[in-house]
Order: C-alpha cells, then sequence, then structure tokens
C-alpha cells in the first residue's frame, strides 16, 4: 500500500512545525538522506493533518505546540484515521503534560529539539521500522506518571482486573522503566542477566511492543504497572 512503512521504496517524511526557519532546516537535512523523502510541510496541526490524508506519509515529524491545532490533536487525529502514519514528536517543550500527552495520543516517540541534526535521519528510521523513542532526559518521568495512573484508576474503577503479565514481569519492566540495564535489574532481582533478558523479551511480545521504552509507553497506557520508590513493580489494572 502507499504510504506505508513496509512498503519498498523511500520513508515518506511529513515535517510541521510553526517555525519557518526550523522547519526548512529540518526538511534540507531529510532531503540529503538516502532512503528519505520529505513529502510536505505544514506550519499547524490541521493542515498536517489533511495534508497526511492527501499524502499518506509513513512518518509524520511533528512539534508539539503550534498556534490553532496543535501537535498532541493532530497525533490523536492521526491515530485515528492514519493507524499505519506514525508520529515523531520533536520539541523544544521539557513540560511533562506535554510527553504524557503525547503517550496517550499515540505517539511512537517524543525527542527534544537539542538533539543533533545528525540523529533526526536515524529517530526517523527507528519509528518507521516500528521502534519507540523517547528522548533519555524525559524517559525517567514516564515511571513517575506509573504512580499517578495507578491512584487514579483505583478511585475510578475499585479493585483492578488482573494483568496481561506476571509479577516478575511487572517486577522487571518497573526497573526498565527507571532506566536499569539488564545487568543492574539482574542484581536488584537476584536473578541472572539471561533470565532478565528472557522476560523482557516475554514483556515485549505481550504487549506488542518493538522496544524496551515502547513496552514502557504501552504499560502507561494501558495502566498495568505501578512503580513505588524502590522500584518495584505492582499490577494495577490489565485488559
Amino acid at each position: 500500500m502507499t504510504g506505508q512503512a513496509d512498503a519498498p521504496g523511500p520513508i515518506r517524511v511529513l515535517v510541521v512545525d510553526d517555525h519557518e526557519l526550523f522547519r526548512r532546516g529540518i526538511t534540507q537535512v531529510l532531503l540529503g538522506e538516502d532512503g528519505i523523502e520529505v513529502v510536505g510541510e505544514a506550519e499547524e496541526g490541521a493542515s498536517a493533518t489533511a495534508l497526511a490524508q492527501e499524502l499518506l506519509p509513513d512518518v509524520v515529524l511533528m512539534d508539539v505546540r503550534m498556534p490553532g491545532t496543535d501537535g498532541i490533536e493532530a497525533a490523536r487525529h492521526l491515530a485515528a484515521t492514519l493507524p499505519a502514519t506514525r508520529v515523531l514528536v520533536l520539541t523544544a517543550s521539557t513540560e511533562e503534560e506535554d510527553l504524557f500527552a503525547a503517550v496517550r495520543a499515540g505517539v511512537a516517540g517524543y525527542l527534544l529539539k537539542e538533539i543533533a541534526v545528525e540523529e533526526v535521519a536515524g529517530a526517523v528510521r527507528a519509528v518507521a521500522g516500528g521502534q519507540t523513542l523517547v528522548d533519555p532526559s524525559m524517559a525517567s518521568r514516564l515511571a513517575a506518571e506509573f504512580v499517578v495512573m495507578a491512584r487514579r484508576a483505583d478511585l475510578e474503577r475499585g479493585r483492578p482486573a488482573a494483568p496481561r503479565l506476571t509479577p516478575r514481569e511487572l517486577d522487571v519492566l518497573a526497573l526498565v522503566a527507571h532506566g536499569l540495564t539488564n545487568r543492574d535489574i539482574g542484581v536488584r532481582l537476584f536473578i541472572s542477566e539471561n533470565t532478565v533478558k528472557n522476560h523482557v523479551r516475554n514483556v515485549l511480545g505481550k504487549l506488542d511492543a518493538h522496544s524496551r521504552m515502547g513496552a514502557v509507553l504501552q504499560a502507561v497506557k494501558e495502566e498495568i504497572l505501578d512503580v513505588d520508590d524502590t522500584g518495584a513493580g505492582t499490577a494495577t489494572s490489565g485488559t
């Protein structure tokens, strides 16, 4: 199908940013990359969603805060109407509310504009290939959101249903959310590194995630993990 990430040919990208100089600069960077084609530009969310319906890009590289329709609302619309199109946020916003809103809107990545220019093309290729990316400086903030969402779930729904993950898988995922490596997780849980790898692989499969951070984001969306101050995970709800 035209415009799908798994189709042959270059990765089709729509660049969306209200600052023309930045937008044109990113476009020029991507135009110089093999295997990437910039199919259009837009300066705000409404025009971006309209162009996306016409152009069917593989990736929409989009800012969050823009006049008119912002990037969050545009991402929600794209997730509902063009599920095969992946939204990669590239923003100056370090606000937690923007990060969490973007995750709930179904974005495939959240990166800050301070990343190196040469990393942009790699990020586009990664999300087009099914990976989920979060800027390292923002990733740790997702762990705290587990607690908030878990408490909200308890208040709104009462006793939660059984989770999709086993208690040990929840423990591992909680420590992944805190940024620990497989080796560090093994030390913390008194299990081998290979056992940790097996648990991570099982978590990725159960959550249909393509990366460790993708699994964390999916767990946030499904509200199936509670992370306390020590990094231990417990179930909050499940589907």
